[in-house]
């Protein structure tokens, strides 16, 4: 039985925001799921400590999809310190909700933004996240 899905998932899915690459990206960050497969990649531009344009190539399912496009489009505009402040539960719920079975998949899609940040404060100040490590999924499959 396929997991029940909400209208805003469904809509990311079928049309998400920010797909692509971005010329000469100002910071990169790839995370994914070795058990399931998912793979995520954010790439952001920031001028002045803001984040200009967010882009994402998602290898996965669709609430990956989804969660990567509306996470995206959360960070769109805001401070470093402010994009920071995204968690996979404000990603699950401006998406109007994820099976519990797909909550992995925001998790990500945090990951996926504070890995492209670390990254970009790497390449800025040469130091990254203080403590940043994502997050570790169990070693055990879910559906997709």
């Amino acid at each position: 039985m396929a997991a029940p899905y909400s209208e805003k998932v469904m809509d990311h899915f079928m049309h998400p925001r920010n797909v692509g690459e971005i010329e000469n990206p100002d910071g990169v960050g790839k995370v994914g799921n070795p058990i399931c497969g998912d793979i995520m990649e954010m790439q952001l531009k920031i001028k002045d400590g803001v984040i200009m344009d967010a882009k994402f190539r998602t290898f996965g399912c669709g609430a990956a999809i989804a969660t990567s496009s509306m996470a995206t489009e959360m960070i769109k505009g805001k401070t470093i310190p402010e994009a920071l402040e995204l968690t996979n539960k404000a990603v699950a719920e401006a998406l109007g909700g994820l099976p519990a079975i797909k909550m992995h998949c925001s998790v990500l899609a945090e990951d996926a933004v504070k890995a492209a940040i670390d990254d970009y404060l790497k390449k800025t100040t040469g130091k990254g996240l203080p403590g940043f490590k994502p997050h570790e999924e169990p070693l055990e499959e879910h559906e997709h």
